[in-house]
């Protein structure tokens, strides 16, 4: 892992139309992903971040200043690292270079508010992603997912009964649609969270998430089992969700039995599953 950016990593990061995803720590020490595609270099040594939204994902770097990141450009080309988060500001020259940028700048509804300052650790890549590889784990998933269900093998025209829904079914849809894209992220021996892609993930009913560890299966492999980790799902529009639970082998699969679920998607943050309580809003 390199300790620098170099020039073709920062002309890299600099276009908002990339992927960006950003694993933090709660502060209960539980994994969190977030999509921020304003993720940039600044120099060699120091990454900003853009804020336009409020969610739990920039919480959590204020609060426990662990990050992770997973940055993809439009070649399909992939760099991922760690930074640690130093302070936020509300104006100076990033804050006004980003709000030049076009995507911001002629945006009637919102604009970037505040910029988030983290100092590099480590950074390994570029490496393409393994399209090859994607496809045929895609293909073993889909094959393999009705027989990790919680509750058994599903066939057709039957469905088994699970429990109470997790993912509800705009969630179901996004995930397992060919156009999604899911990352896993999972907590390292040094408190630092790290984010592995696992496109090839579907759902196994409403409260399982399976994948094939294909392409990165040493690093996906070396997770203990009933690790505690974060799955963040989305797809070409920017919808997305982030759910959690434990790491699990089934079907010849790896797996997340959830728990927790999160919309991550502007602009409405919040959690989904469990649910909160309705709170009457009573007027001074």
């Amino acid at each position: 892992m390199r300790e620098e950016l170099s020039e073709s990593d920062l002309a890299a990061f600099a276009p908002s139309e990339k992927i960006g995803i950003v694993a933090t720590v709660t502060e209960a020490g539980e994994p969190h992903l977030t999509i921020l595609t304003t993720l940039m270099g600044k120099g060699a040594k120091e990454l900003t971040i853009g804020e336009f939204s409020r969610g739990q994902g920039k919480e959590n770097m204020a609060k426990t200043g662990k990050v992770g990141f997973l940055v993809m450009g439009l070649d399909r080309r992939l760099w991922r690292g760690k930074a640690r988060w130093r302070r936020s500001a509300k104006d100076g020259p990033e804050y006004v270079a980003y709000n030049r940028q076009p995507m911001f700048r002629y945006n009637t509804y919102f604009g970037i508010n505040t910029v988030h300052y983290l100092d590099l650790i480590g950074i390994e890549g570029p490496r393409p992603l393994p399209m090859g590889a994607i496809v045929i784990g895609s293909l073993a998933t889909a094959v393999a997912a009705p027989f990790a269900h919680p509750r058994g093998t599903i066939s057709a025209g039957r469905k088994a009964a699970e429990g109470e829904a997790i993912m509800p079914p705009p969630a179901l849809r996004l995930l397992d649609t060919l156009d999604s894209l899911s990352f896993l992220g999972a907590i390292d021996a040094d408190g630092f969270p790290r984010v592995i892609p696992i496109v090839q993930a579907r759902s196994a009913g409403s409260r399982r998430i399976v994948f094939t560890p294909g392409a990165w299966r040493q690093e996906l492999l070396s997770i203990p089992m009933g690790t505690r980790v974060a799955i963040l799902s989305m797809n070409l529009g920017m919808e997305s969700f982030v759910s959690r639970g434990r790491l699990l082998r089934t079907a010849g699969l790896l797996g997340v039995d959830l728990d927790w679920l999160y919309n991550s998607a502007p602009p409405c943050h919040g959690q989904v599953y469990p649910p909160r309580p309705l709170e009457a809003f009573i007027s001074p």
